[in-house]
This record gives C-alpha cells, sequence and structure tokens, in this order.
C-alpha cells in the first residue's frame, strides 16, 4: 500500500510539472501554430517516455515489495537499480500488457457498451462474462510476467536469490494456513 501511494505521489508531481512545462512552452512560443504543434508533438512524446519509465518502476517495486523488506520509496528505487540493463524486456512486457487491456476493454465497448442493436439479455451476459475472464487472466499474466522480469533482473544483476529466506518471507502470507494430512484428503473415510 505504501508503494503505491508513493507511486501516486510520484505521478501527481510528475503530471503537475508536465503541465506546467506545456503551459509555460505555449506561452513563450506565442501564436506560431508550426512551433506550438512542434513543441506539443515532442512534448507528447517525452511524456509518454516518461509516464511509461516510471509505470515499469513501479510495476517492479510492488514485486520488490512483496519479496523484499523494502517497501515505498525504496522499493521505488530498488527497482530503478535492478532494471537497469534490462529495460527492453521491462518496455515489452509493458507495452504488450497494455495492449491486451485496451483490446479487452475495446471488445467490451464494442460488444456492450456502444453496440447499436439489441443482442438480448443472454448475449450480454455471455459477453460480459467472456470480458471479465479475459481480463482476469492477463492480470494474473501480468502479475507472473512481473515476477519473472524481477528474477531476470536480479540474475542481471549477479544479485543473490536466497530460496530459503525467499519461502520463509512468503510463508508468513500463509500465518493461518494448515496443511491437510493426507488421510484427511481422501474421500473414502468419509461417512456421508
Amino acid at each position: 500500500m505504501v508503494t503505491f501511494i508513493w507511486n501516486i505521489i510520484i505521478l501527481f508531481v510528475y503530471n503537475l510539472i508536465a503541465v506546467l512545462i506545456l503551459v509555460f512552452g505555449v506561452v513563450l512560443l506565442g501564436f506560431s501554430k508550426n512551433a506550438v504543434f512542434s513543441f506539443v508533438v515532442l512534448f507528447v512524446i517525452v511524456y509518454l517516455i516518461g509516464s511509461v519509465y516510471i509505470n515499469i518502476i513501479w510495476h517492479l517495486a510492488t514485486v520488490v515489495s512483496v519479496l523484499e523488506e523494502s517497501y515505498g520509496l525504496n522499493a521505488m528505487v530498488k527497482s530503478q537499480a535492478l532494471i537497469k540493463g534490462k529495460m527492453g524486456i521491462s518496455v515489452g512486457n509493458f507495452l504488450v500488457s497494455g495492449l491486451c487491456l485496451s483490446g479487452i476493454q475495446l471488445l467490451f465497448e464494442n460488444c456492450l457498451v456502444h453496440r447499436k442493436e439489441d443482442i438480448g439479455l443472454v448475449s450480454r451476459i455471455g459477453y460480459g462474462s467472456l470480458c471479465l475472464f479475459l481480463l482476469s487472466i492477463q492480470m494474473l499474466l501480468s502479475l507472473i510476467m512481473q515476477t519473472i522480469i524481477y528474477f531476470i533482473c536480479k540474475s542481471y544483476h549477479h544479485e543473490n536469490i536466497d530460496k530459503s529466506s525467499l519461502a520463509d518471507h512468503l510463508g508468513g502470507y500463509l500465518e493461518e494456513y494448515v496443511p491437510l494430512k493426507t488421510k484427511d484428503v481422501q474421500l473414502e473415510q468419509y461417512q456421508v
């Protein structure tokens, strides 16, 4: 949660600075349409690159905050250090994940929201269920890919991945879990 709050703060400051630069740049350039257009195009490209970079670091920071004892700004700094050298894989994963989300959203909008003809209640429920299923699968695959990228980056920087301490750390999430015994799993021992 702390990492998420820090990401919101960083994105808020980033967007505030971007708006100030955009307004200041347009005011400085005056009414020259070509200069303003060129500035806005260049600004949008730089803004999108920065936004993608911040989001990639945040995605890796969420994995760092789960798998390590680092939260918030420390997790963001750690993920920024980890991502160096493997930026291409991270950008590719982020863009593919974003394209999949956009595809699911377009499917939902075209099949359910902006559909001109009436398709009936059963079809609407079917399309909605399909979109929900696709969105759930995409989110799970995205989380798995972020974790894989974390381990790739750790390996690239020759950082030690201590599996026993990682298992102990993740075991804290299973405090109330009691493993079933073999005799409890067998159905023939239960009386109906």
